[in-house]
Order: structure tokens, then sequence, then C-alpha cells
């Protein structure tokens, strides 16, 4: 009997698994697309802000009590400026987008149903906050003719658009982290994907 199942936190109830989301982020972001060069430090300083923002969500995913996967979210209006800048931009009101995080799942639980999990967790979360009207996330932007993409490598563009998320390529911001093989940190462009909630005020 499989034992994979997800569980769901909020706000502060998030704070003792946060070490385990920070070593799954540093593992699967290693990979293509990313490339990300973790840095515990970074991990822990990033992570702790979703524990203090109230209205976040952590989305397990556990094999028993072993966590190998986890998606999180919050207002948009409480992320940082780079990541609500696109959206003022545009004359979206940050306060009507819910902020899709990161998801991250070890490759050997993948195509078992939990990515679909994952997003339908917080959107149903932010539905209960209410106040939302988008849901949105943001992807790391490459060349696909970039020599380090590996053979075979399936992009989850299919799977967003399945869910109804579509890409905003006039909105786009930069951040910067530390790739693997760089010597120090480097922006990166990451484009934003929107989807009307449904049920949303």
């Amino acid at each position: 009997m499989s034992t994979l199942h997800t569980r769901v936190l909020r706000g502060a109830e998030m704070a003792p698994h946060l070490p385990d989301v920070a070593r799954l982020r540093i593992a699967v972001f290693r990979d293509w697309p990313y490339l990300y060069d973790g840095d515990t430090a970074y991990e822990a300083a990033y992570l702790a802000a979703y524990a203090r923002t109230p209205d976040s969500v952590l989305v397990l995913a556990l094999d028993g009590e072993h966590v190998v996967g986890a998606s999180t979210g919050l207002p948009l209006a409480d992320e940082d400026a780079e990541f609500r800048a696109p959206f003022e931009a545009r004359g979206t009101p940050v306060d009507h987008v819910f902020y899709c995080g990161e998801s991250v799942l070890l490759s050997e639980y993948r195509g078992r149903g939990i990515g679909h999990r994952f997003f339908d967790a917080r959107e149903a979360h932010a539905r209960a906050l209410g106040g939302f009207r988008w849901t949105a996330f943001a992807s790391v932007d490459r060349d696909a003719r970039d020599p380090r993409r590996p053979a075979g490598h399936h992009s989850n563009e299919a799977f967003w658009h399945a869910r109804g998320y579509e890409r905003q390529p006039d909105m786009t911001m930069r951040l910067a982290w530390k790739e693997v093989g760089e010597s120090r940190e480097s922006e990166k462009p990451l484009t934003f994907w929107l989807r009307p909630l449904e049920g949303g005020s």
C-alpha cells in the first residue's frame, strides 16, 4: 500500500519543517533549469519569511513521515518588491494575487499526481482566504539550445497550461543566485504565469 500523501500547513505551523524544505530546494533546484548551487544560510532566511506570514501555505508530500516534496505560497503583497513590480507596472493590484512559490519533489516520486495536489491545495487555500482574483508563479527562462539542457528534458509548460496558467511575456523579473560552476551570483530572468482564480472574490 502506498504511504505517499500530502499535508497542508499554514503560517507558523510550517516552521518545524523548514529544514526539510531547504534540503529539498537545494537538491532539486541543483538540476536543470535552475542549476542552483544551494546556500543553507540563504535558505534559512528565505523560508523563515513564509513562517512569519500568517496567510502563507506549505504543502508537504510525505512518504510515511519522510518529506519527499514541498510547495509554498503566500499573498503577493507579502512578497519582495521584485516579485510585485511586474504586477504594479501592469496595473494589477497585488492584493488580488496569490503567489505560488516553488514546488520541489524528488525525482522518484514524480508522475504520481503530486504536482496537481500541490496546485489544488494552494489554489484552495487562496480561495479560502478570499479577496484573490489570480494565482501566479514565476519560472526561470532558459534558452532551449543551452548545451547544459539535459537530453530528453521535458518542460512543465504543458502541465501548467493544463492547469489553466498562461505565460505573460511582458511580466518578467530578475533574481540573482549562484549557479553550479559560477564563482559568484548572477541575475537570471523569470517570467510570470497567471490563472484567474475561479471562486475568488
